[in-house]
């Protein structure tokens, strides 16, 4: 089993940065890759950044070039930086874990962009 706890959501003003993190704790060993997913208001959850303990990274189209995922493979803890904040990516930000074959989740941080 695995446990995320997410840290640094924030109200920020368009163009702002900030920058959210994702400790695992648990049977970490099994993990092979964490990312952020975002869920906005009356839409479904979506996928923002992934990254692979390789490193192997992808992003949704819409943060590419804004966000940057990076990691710290030791503690499994997950980074992502967000700059040019924009009013759409108001979300509520969730850290994911892939432990083997098995989803896990965190409790969410709220990221608002506004002026």
């Amino acid at each position: 089993q695995v446990q995320l706890v997410e840290s640094g959501g924030g109200l920020v003003q368009p163009g702002g940065s900030l920058r959210l993190s994702c400790a695992a704790s648990g049977s970490i060993s099994g993990i092979n890759g964490m990312g952020w997913y975002r869920q906005a208001p009356g839409k479904q959850r979506e996928l923002a950044a992934t990254i692979t303990w390789g490193g192997s990274v992808n992003y949704a189209a819409s943060v590419k070039g804004r966000f940057t995922i990076s990691r710290d493979n030791a503690k499994k803890t997950v980074f992502l930086q967000m700059n040019s904040l924009k009013p759409e990516d108001t979300a509520v930000y969730y850290c994911n874990a892939v432990w083997y074959t098995r989803d896990f989740w965190g409790q969410g941080t709220q990221v608002t962009v506004s002026s």
